[in-house]
């Protein structure tokens, strides 16, 4: 993008969404994207930490009840670790479906 682009800037369209990943298709670091999706269906949904998340926000969130955050850290204690207070963003942690 040069200097003076913005006075050029013509007729713009819309961002088109990501097309979903063909059956067998690899991601950037080439792990089979479909394989995670199929895994998370038998135990529940994932899903991947944002800044000024908790575990009872996300249990409010996908539960509707803030004190079922304890099935969450069950489910990820491995990921989490000791602490169920100290959750990472870009963790992505597996929603056990209750």
């Amino acid at each position: 993008m040069g200097l003076f682009d913005f006075l050029n800037k013509g007729e713009e369209k819309p961002v088109q969404p990501a097309a979903k990943p063909a059956a067998g298709a690899t991601d950037f670091f080439g792990s089979n994207a479909a394989q995670p999706a199929a895994a998370t269906t038998t135990q529940g949904d994932s899903y991947t930490v944002v800044s000024g998340d908790s575990l009872s926000k996300i249990a409010k969130h996908h539960y509707g009840d803030a004190t079922k955050w304890h099935q969450i850290y069950e489910a990820n204690k491995a990921t989490i670790g000791a602490n169920p207070d100290h959750i990472e963003v870009g963790q992505v942690l597996t929603l056990p479906k209750i």
